[in-house]
């Protein structure tokens, strides 16, 4: 079962930490989406297997384009593949964009989830941002959703930001508690090359970011949201029992899915990887010309098991040790339980033939992955 990704690359204003592909200016849009309505018709399906399970619209910010135009989109799909009855139909959205006549638009084109730009519930957070929205639109927009029928909803916050006060995080954390959403994506604040971010802190016009700040918020967010009834499924995300996104699991699982778009990427679900040009001009003018601008990989046996390693333990699943024996044989197993032996106890837990991370483990994930990893040979 496949998933579908849709990247609509426009947004009101530049958030200063975003390193995304983008563009604020809106002036091809109509260009663009008739090149990524030619995409999607000349994409060839995996496998002969075109059944699509969830769809996601993300960016950028989707919620910019007229409802009339997502709904041009979905039925472009519709047409390409054989969607499901009960796909997850998810649609990023700013709280600015977020209005009773759009959730009824939106709501009857079949979109069924909304992931919601929250960021912060505090207003000199959402200023220094440079989000386009208010502190006043983050609340609104929720009881709005929620009003319209919108039961399954996720926001995003992001912690360890300078003036992000433990007593302004726990306000955060407990404001989207309190107000019962089923699933939280909580990012610690990343300062990415190239980002307006990244060019303030190196000018000195903005303080840089507190790892010891990070550290702390990441532990009190996981002990506040596992009290309020949380699973803890992966590193960045929160849900309630059954409320996981099923788009994002997907992806973790080493499922296949389709991107369209720029920069969106797609993966067949065995070997191969291709993604799109990273530029709004030169996708359009390709598409014109019936060429899909994407570049593409074959991942060798060594890639597949590595990426596998680095997705299942960041999920509370961990590395199911099992599958490793059946997919890439006993003497890789081994290898792997060997390689996790120094972080037994402290940072993993190694049980019914699984590897997890403990929570402590989880401020590790990366480097541990690293630690786990087969070596490519020449």
């Amino acid at each position: 079962m496949a998933g579908i990704y849709i990247h609509i690359p426009f947004c009101r204003q530049a958030c200063l930490y975003c390193n995304f592909h983008f563009s604020t200016s809106l002036r091809f849009k109509n260009d663009l989406i008739n090149a990524l309505l030619k995409e999607i018709a000349l994409c060839t399906v995996y496998h002969n297997d075109n059944r699509v399970e969830t769809i996601y619209f993300g960016g950028g910010t989707p919620s910019l384009l007229a409802p009339q135009t997502l709904h041009t989109i979905l039925d472009a799909l519709h047409h390409k593949f054989a969607i499901s009855d009960t796909a997850e139909i998810t649609l990023e959205a700013n709280p600015d964009d977020i209005s009773a006549q759009q959730l009824t638009a939106w709501k009857s084109m079949g979109i069924n989830r909304l992931s919601i730009g929250v960021q912060s519930f505090f207003e000199e957070d959402l200023q220094w941002m440079n989000r386009a929205h208010t502190a006043e639109q983050s609340s609104d927009s929720i009881r709005l959703a929620q009003h319209t029928g919108f039961d399954n909803l996720t926001i995003d916050l992001i912690y360890g930001s300078p003036g992000l006060s433990d007593e302004k995080w726990q306000q955060n954390v407990q404001k989207a508690i309190d107000f019962n959403i089923p699933h939280l994506s909580c990012y610690a604040l990343t300062v990415e090359p190239k980002t307006a971010l990244h060019r303030m802190i190196a000018k000195n016009k903005m303080q840089d970011t507190d790892p010891e700040q990070q550290v702390r918020q990441f532990m009190q967010l996981m002990h506040w949201l596992e009290g309020a009834g949380y699973e803890h499924y992966e590193i960045s995300n929160f849900s309630f029992p059954g409320k996981r996104s099923r788009h994002n699991t997907a992806y973790w699982q080493g499922k296949p899915y389709y991107g369209f778009g720029p920069s969106a990427h797609s993966f067949n679900g065995t070997d191969t990887r291709s993604w799109n040009i990273a530029n709004n001009a030169l996708y359009t003018q390709s598409l014109l010309q019936n060429n899909i601008p994407a570049e593409k990989e074959w991942l060798t046996t060594v890639q597949r098991l590595n990426e596998y390693v680095m997705t299942s333990l960041r999920t509370m699943e961990g590395i199911d040790l099992s599958h490793i024996q059946s997919g890439f044989g006993e003497t890789c197993m081994q290898r792997i339980l060997f390689a996790a032996q120094p972080y037994i106890n402290e940072k993993i837990v190694v049980k019914n033939n699984t590897i997890k991370l403990t929570n402590a483990g989880k401020l590790f994930a990366d480097g541990i992955a690293a630690d786990l990893f087969e070596e490519e040979h020449s």
